[in-house]
């Protein structure tokens, strides 16, 4: 198979699709790699590296996915990308197709088989292929959070771990899952006050068991919601429903009664946001905005800010799939995995997650009936 990995080129993205040890095993098990000149530079990746690798330097894209049967990416494709998209090609990527009318239209349009890491699902629940980058995204919210918390960046001028004799900051995150675990630990270790809500009782107690410090778990309604973000220095969304779009648990009555100065982050912007008032994502070249005097911070490829740790993380546990899908066919390798068949957003112009379908209003065609 030839497998294709294009550089990515939306506004801050600096990790790729695939490593230099990834190729080689590819191009050991006889494939064919076409890496376009410069994709791995912002992961501190050199195209040397790839060429020792095995794998074939290509000048730009046009090459790369006109060549490639598998197309190997990190983010969504871009309207620029749209094009170079034919009919049969395997785009393997996250998607985020249900909060993006736009990109789920032009995928259907030219036929692609979309299979997106994202919804990947294994039997028990797991989500292998974004629990790497929620780990990243979760500690990272934090890290950014207490920076735009500070007053040279227009926030409230608080310390996040406080000092003696002066409180700590509050920190809200909603959703205790792989994100907000890694927030909630993060916030903990910097000696913050720390809330976190959810719906899942045994996820609460999950946190209560393993983490120590000032943590206080609630469980997630609308009036609990309403009373904490009241006192939250720092909120988190960190909400997810795989494969759909975010629920909006953050109304901008809620946004309005909290402090000036304080800092949301939205994790969840990648599928829609869980806050009101976070109506459209950011970049990391101009990351936030102030609405209600509240500093927004709604990055939709928050890992893209540590490309190095991200690819590498990343990459660890996509290569298996990626492997399955060369060495079988993504036809074979879907019937018999079942997680990487939920993986599967669009064949051929069909919508063959229920979740995005029902987002856009679309038919919803099972995998098996697609295939």
């Amino acid at each position: 198979m030839v497998i294709g990995v294009p550089k990515e080129i939306k506004p801050g993205e600096n990790r790729v699709a695939i490593v230099p040890a990834g190729v080689e095993e590819l191009v050991r098990r006889g494939h064919r790699v076409l890496v376009q000149r410069g994709a791995g530079r912002g992961s501190g990746i050199t195209d040397e590296e790839y060429v020792e690798a095995g794998a074939v330097l290509c000048e730009g894209p046009d090459e790369v996915f006109g060549e490639a049967d598998l197309i190997l990416k990190v983010k969504e494709p871009l309207p620029p990308e749209w094009p170079r998209l034919r009919r049969g090609q395997v785009l393997f990527t996250y998607l985020h197709l249900a909060p993006d009318r736009a990109l789920t239209e032009a995928l259907l349009e030219r036929g692609v088989v979309g299979i997106a890491y994202e919804t990947i699902q294994t039997d028990d629940g797991a989500l292998p292929l974004l629990t790497p980058m929620s780990e990243v995204a979760g500690r990272m919210a934090v890290q950014v959070g207490a920076q735009y918390l500070e007053k040279v960046h227009g926030g409230r001028g608080i310390l996040l771990g406080g000092v003696p004799g002066v409180p700590a900051a509050e920190v809200v995150i909603l959703g205790a899952g792989t994100v907000g675990y890694n927030a909630a630990r993060i916030a903990l270790g910097l000696g913050a006050h720390v809330t976190v809500l959810d719906i899942n009782v045994g996820r609460l107690r999950y946190m209560e068991d393993i983490l120590r410090g000032n943590l206080i778990t609630v469980v997630s309604n609308r009036y609990n919601i309403e009373r904490a973000v009241r006192y939250a220095d720092l909120l988190i969304g960190a909400v997810l429903i795989p494969g759909a779009r975010a629920p909006k648990l953050v109304t901008e009555a809620m946004v309005r009664s909290m402090k000036e100065g304080a800092v949301i982050v939205d994790v969840a912007v990648d599928q829609g946001g869980c806050i009101e008032t976070v109506d459209r994502a950011t970049t990391h070249d101009d990351p936030v905005y102030v609405k209600h005097g509240v500093i927004h911070y709604a990055v939709s490829n928050i890992p893209g800010a540590v490309p190095r740790t991200s690819t590498y993380a990343l990459t660890n546990c996509t290569l298996p799939y990626v492997l399955e899908i060369a060495e079988r066919g993504w036809k074979d390798a879907v019937r018999s995995n079942p997680a990487l068949a939920r993986g599967v957003n669009v064949v051929d112009g069909k919508v063959t997650h229920r979740a995005v379908a029902q987002a856009h209003g679309l038919s919803y065609v099972p995998l098996e009936r697609a295939v």
